[in-house]
């Protein structure tokens, strides 16, 4: 049995899979014992695996492209996508008409502070209908939790979160999607992330671990939402069942999770398009330079 030390980029109801491969013993079946480390906080698995006490992680491909463009020689890669959309949404009391991007601007509005994918990838699509995002009233460093609280007492029209929030919201009565930013497309958004040192250590167990993931892609086109939450409601017991199984059902629904482990490059440009625009990095990255295509 192969030994790998995984770490968590943190808990989210959009990982979901990444457990459920786990649960399900997907792992096992391909013959790695896969110990799942918690992270601190996002991001800090990528740290954890530049110091040698974790052998692989989960995350943003952004991390990876920011490596980059701050030293061409990073000897970070990622591999086995499994979120291929964006999992955010803007919740907001319903509007009098259809909502559109541009009637942002006319909102008191919070932006995620926890992660920088989510902004640069919203900012993108505002550009894109032509609003700058420079001028929008945007509250940009209160967690999710503190801007959901905003939301129900009315000192915000507008909040950017992903799932349970969403679910929560519409099962309080206080808010509803007025923008799901999956509906974008292809964004190549969550895969692992190795070094290159660390693919020639354990090049026969990752390989093990993206055969794992394709059975669980498997798995996750027979199955729904309902078994989905069950098999990995033991992650969530904070959550309550039917909220998580609403929050499982509209990201299945949306096409969140990729059917095949390789990494989207359509999805990859959209991701490295929103960053370039946003001004997070500074060049476009070469999908051979960030995407190890030799596993599997």
């Amino acid at each position: 049995m192969m030994r790998i030390r995984l770490a968590e980029n943190f808990r989210a109801v959009f990982y979901a899979p990444f457990y459920a491969t786990q649960a399900l013993g997907f792992y096992a079946r391909e013959g790695v014992d896969v110990e799942l480390i918690a992270s601190s906080g996002p991001g800090d698995g990528v740290s954890a695996l530049l110091g040698g006490t974790v052998d692989l992680t989960w995350g943003g491909p952004m991390r990876v492209m920011k490596a980059r463009d701050q030293e061409p020689a990073s000897p970070l890669v990622c591999f086995g996508e499994v979120v291929a959309r964006d999992p955010f949404c803007l919740v907001g009391r319903s509007p009098r008409r259809e909502f559109r991007l541009a009637d942002l601007p006319g909102l008191r509005f919070a932006a995620v502070s926890e992660v920088p994918t989510p902004w640069m990838c919203l900012q993108h699509d505002l550009r894109e209908q032509g609003v700058d995002p420079a001028g929008l009233d945007r509250a940009r460093d209160r967690p999710m939790a503190g801007n959901f609280e905003a939301l129900r007492d009315r000192r915000l029209d507008a909040i950017q979160v992903f799932e349970p929030f969403v679910s929560m919201a519409q099962a309080e009565g206080i808010g509803d999607v007025l923008y799901a930013a999956a509906a974008r497309g292809p964004t190549a958004y969550t895969t692992f992330i190795v070094t290159r040192n660390g693919i020639a250590r354990h090049r026969a167990a990752f390989a093990a671990v993206t055969r794992a993931i394709l059975q669980m892609q498997g798995w996750l086109a027979e199955h729904g939402a309902e078994e989905l939450a069950e098999v990995t409601a033991r992650y969530f017991p904070d959550i309550a069942r039917d909220i998580l199984t609403s929050a499982l059902r509209r990201y299945h629904r949306a096409g969140m999770w990729t059917l095949t482990p390789d990494v989207s490059r359509q999805g990859f440009a959209r991701l490295a398009e929103s960053l370039l625009s946003g001004g997070y990095i500074s060049r476009m990255p070469a999908y051979e330079d960030c995407v190890e295509q030799g596993l599997g």
